[in-house]
């Protein structure tokens, strides 16, 4: 059962059982990406049941993101250097314990804690599955391996609001949203000895180094950015909130020079400096920082002022939002078959669909009388879930387009870890925005104008988010046409 044995030829025996491999690697990330949107559905639940503030609440959702960010490039590394099996099947056991914990977990300081172990399982896995896919398959079967990763992402996106809904809605053995968490055990366990039996082992090369001094001050510097913007309400924004805020440009400037001293001595960098210079990579990974920094927090605020603001369960919640889950998967298939045509203008279409329904959705929710239908939400809502999905693939090509072959894996790596820092930069604004605008409003019943009112100020940023990347793209250099072909 080797893999990637070569032949006198120079070829490679490819692994006999590789698509049994491809569906133990696609269970894994399919346990861990619909844990995001599971969790968005079980926000208002979770804050009920721990007595959570609205911070610990966001914490719940950022904490994870933040963690799964800095953790995607060097855990890509270590699997290059430990052997990527190896790496995958830790990380499916440490997302396990992660997910146990969370769902045992007696406050909500221990769920958080959970909750950045969770991101870091989730880190460790999600490097090593398309790099096993690229080893296990023989170069005509790989379009249509990798195609099944972005129809898993898309099943993940639909079904995991109604599978939340579902399981918090059974309260089962009056565990309420902590099911939510603990059903990831079995798949956990299933996913472990599955990969033991079907994936092949790989040997790494411990000569790859890993960054640690990159990985700390990036951390530092994400952390001095989004604590502040989380907790500074909860404490009345005082003075050391804004020091610390201010403290997060000399720790850029530290990474940077830190990214260039490794450069100088020829030692491993988290982010090259060849990438860091690259003017059309660093636009187009801005570009997506941006574009996705609008995508967790609203749903974050959405989930609070569907069930809290206006009493919907969270089943309820959950299939309201899935005409926006549903029109990501729709648009991804059909975006899929355009390739690498049209990149510029998908991005411009997708962001304006998303702009224009953002305005929609305000002017639905001001217009609310004390009652929230789904039906109503459901065309702004699809809208916007078609966006998303026709301008996600042209985004990362763009971003990479003018990569050279040598950081390929560097720079999609890259990419990934920018969308999530945007991701938790996002919730930290729109966190901000929804909850303090309901603290001054003040809330006096379940379907409190305060609620709309709060949504209506957070959903300004998205807003603003999406109309900036439709501007923007036109001044990201487009691809060449030789890279085209490429």
């Amino acid at each position: 059962m080797s893999v990637a044995t070569t032949r006198a030829d120079g070829h490679h025996e490819h692994h006999e059982r590789r698509w049994i491999a491809m569906a133990v690697l696609l269970i894994a990330g399919f346990m861990n990406l619909i844990d995001v949107t599971i969790v968005n559905v079980a926000l208002p639940s979770l804050q009920a049941g721990l007595g959570a503030t609205s911070s610990e609440i966001e914490w719940v959702v950022a904490a994870y993101i933040m963690a799964f960010a800095i953790g995607l490039l060097p855990f890509g590394r270590l699997g290059d250097m430990l052997g990527r099996r190896k790496i995958f099947l830790v990380g499916v056991g440490v997302f396990t314990i992660a997910s146990t914990l969370c769902g045992l977990a007696p406050s909500i300081e221990t769920l958080i804690a959970a909750r950045v172990l969770q991101g870091v399982g989730g880190a460790m896995m999600s490097p090593q599955t398309l790099a096993i896919a690229q080893v296990i398959f023989p170069p005509n079967e790989r379009a249509a391996a990798f195609a099944l990763f972005g129809v898993t992402a898309g099943l993940a996106a639909v079904s995991g609001p109604l599978i939340g809904g579902l399981l918090i809605n059974a309260d089962i053995m009056g565990l309420s949203w902590r099911p939510i968490f603990l059903v990831n055990i079995p798949v956990g366990l299933f996913a472990i000895l599955a990969g033991l039996k079907f994936i092949p082992s790989m040997a790494g090369n411990r000569d790859v180094g890993i960054d640690i001094g990159g990985i700390a001050l990036a951390a530092l510097a994400l952390l001095l950015v989004v604590f502040p913007l989380i907790e500074g309400r909860e404490v009345g924004w005082p003075i050391w909130i804004f020091g610390l805020m201010l403290a997060s440009i000399p720790a850029a400037w530290l990474f940077v020079r830190w990214q260039y001293r490794q450069a100088a001595l020829g030692a491993p960098q988290l982010l090259p400096v060849t990438l860091m210079t690259n003017v059309s990579f660093m636009g187009g990974v801005l570009m997506a920082s941006l574009f996705f920094s609008a995508v967790p927090g609203f749903f974050m605020v959405f989930a609070v002022f569907l069930q809290t603001g206006f009493g919907l369960t969270p089943l309820q919640s959950g299939l309201t939002t899935v005409p926006f889950s549903a029109g990501v998967f729709v648009a991804s298939m059909f975006s899929g078959k355009i390739g690498a045509r049209w990149q510029r203008q998908r991005i411009f279409v997708g962001s304006m669909m998303l702009f224009c329904a953002m305005l929609w959705l305000q002017f639905l929710v001001s217009g609310l009388d004390g009652t929230v239908r789904s039906i109503m939400l459901l065309p702004p809502l699809l809208i916007a879930g078609l966006g998303l999905g026709t301008a996600v693939s042209p985004l990362f090509q763009l971003a990479l387009a003018n990569v050279p072959d040598r950081d390929a894996g560097s720079a999609s790596g890259g990419v990934q870890s920018f969308q999530q820092v945007g991701g938790a930069m996002g919730v930290a604004i729109m966190g901000h925005l929804f909850f303090t605008r309901l603290t001054q409003d003040g809330v006096t019943d379940i379907a409190s104008s305060a609620y709309i009112a709060s949504l209506d100020h957070a959903v300004f940023y998205p807003v603003v988010a999406f109309g900036l990347t439709a501007v923007a793209v036109f001044f990201v250099k487009p691809q060449a046409a030789a890279e085209k072909a490429r």
